[in-house]
């Protein structure tokens, strides 16, 4: 009878297993385990510290330009404050250099935040000392309180302990929710979280941006297609390789994808080019050929006799480009290539413009491309923008609410795709 029992419960063990790889694709063992979110404690009477990722750009008159990283962290807090819990939020904003300036200062976002909060949110002008610990301690249930600039602070960037032990006394409840920081080991993205053995959590936007990656990593519906752009083949060379295990197209396209014309033995003018990695572009294309990875590289491009968006352009094929040109965009046979691709694909992961989108004259390739992801995901694909200048393209075009997922952050969804550990993903799991 004993026998009898095992058997079934193995039996119902495999066939559980094999429910979960059907629906979900090859997904690792550890995204099996209870992600650790804020929708696990209620925080009625608690003070919590959410790590937030601030990071906006201003004009120079301190208005938000773009605040879709303030907005990606409401229910976040809103889900606290609704709990009656209080909110202290930290941030970093810019790279300031010598210690507090008020280019840097967190106290431009606090009107636009009590707007979008509907409730006047307190300021601290230090995020440590006495008048920080104060004001947080003084939080009634519904509170929500800003703390200033974290890298005023050097002890920010360099992790360390004692900093992060006094940003620790601020809060009952540790929350990280800034992905974009994720990858960095700062005091409070990643060291302070030891100081919360037991309350230690995931806001909503952080477990969404592990969510969605792993969806994309581990559970892509094919075909799956990669589209990658940016400057240089060496800032994306392990996150290629890492796909090309993973994708059944890999489209390279913006200024990386002269390195591979001129390794072909193309004439590429002056266009962008890492003379040292044409080996390296060699052997990516050898390697997508011996795993069976449909490789689209560029035909054509818009070219230009200056970098500016008043230079003389003309069309031409990628390999070759006159003298004294450059590619600034890919041209209408590359866009023609690539949309098709793009359109017939079930999966899609978006990181880096076809060319130079900020200037109208060469925004043309990238916002096909993005045109093209948009018409996919009307038809039942899932896309994901990886952040950094792709996000910025998208929302150029105003496309940001017609894909599936747009990244906050750039560096960490890249460095969590190329498989390295996030330290502050790693603080919350530990």
């Amino acid at each position: 009878m004993v026998k009898i029992f095992v058997i079934v419960i193995i039996i119902g063990i495999y066939f559980l297993y094999i429910v979960i790889i059907s629906e979900f694709g090859s997904i690792t063992f550890s995204l099996l385990k209870i992600m650790k979110t804020i929708d696990l404690i209620k925080f009625s009477g608690k003070r919590a510290l959410i790590r937030v990722d601030f990071n906006v750009p201003l004009d120079d008159s301190f208005n938000i330009t773009d605040d879709n990283r303030m907005t990606a962290a409401l229910p976040t807090i809103e889900k606290i404050l609704k709990d009656g819990g209080s909110v202290i939020l930290m941030s970093h904003l810019g790279r300031p250099k010598d210690g507090p300036t008020n280019k840097y200062s967190l106290k431009h976002l606090v009107p636009h935040l009590s707007d979008l909060l509907g409730q006047q949110v307190e300021f601290a002008d230090d995020c440590i000392g006495a008048d920080a610990l104060q004001k947080a301690k003084d939080l009634k249930p519904g509170e929500v309180l800003l703390l200033e600039n974290l890298r005023f602070y050097k002890e920010e960037e360099k992790g360390d302990k004692d900093f992060a032990e006094k940003l620790s006394k601020l809060g009952d409840i540790y929350v990280n929710d800034a992905f974009g920081t994720a990858h960095r080991a700062h005091a409070s993205t990643a060291v302070i979280a030891q100081f919360f053995p037991d309350a230690k959590y995931f806001g909503y936007l952080m477990a969404g941006e592990l969510a969605n990656a792993e969806k994309v990593l581990n559970g892509a519906v094919k075909p799956f297609t990669a589209i990658m752009g940016g400057a240089k083949v060496s800032d994306k060379i392990e996150l290629i390789e890492k796909l090309l295990d993973k994708v059944d197209n890999l489209i390279i396209g913006g200024g990386m994808a002269y390195t591979f014309a001129k390794a072909q033995g193309g004439n590429i003018g002056k266009s962008l080019v890492e003379a040292d990695k044409l080996d390296l572009a060699n052997s990516l294309v050898q390697k997508a050929k011996d795993k069976g990875v449909n490789l689209l590289l560029p035909t054509d491009s818009v070219i230009a006799d200056n970098f500016s968006n008043d230079a003389n352009t003309e069309a031409a094929q990628n390999n070759n480009i006159k003298d004294g040109w450059m590619g600034l965009d890919i041209g209408p046979e590359s866009i023609a290539a690539f949309s098709k691709v793009v359109e017939e694909s079930k999966t899609i992961l978006w990181n880096g413009p076809m060319g130079v989108f900020e200037m109208e004259k060469f925004e043309k390739g990238t916002k096909a491309i993005a045109e093209a992801v948009v018409k996919a995901t009307e038809n039942g694909a899932f896309s994901l923008i990886g952040g950094g200048d792709s996000a910025a393209a998208v929302a150029k075009f105003n496309l940001t609410d017609d894909v599936s997922y747009v990244s906050t952050g750039g560096g960490a969804l890249l460095e969590y795709m190329e498989g390295k550990e996030l330290p502050g993903v790693k603080a919350i799991n530990e």
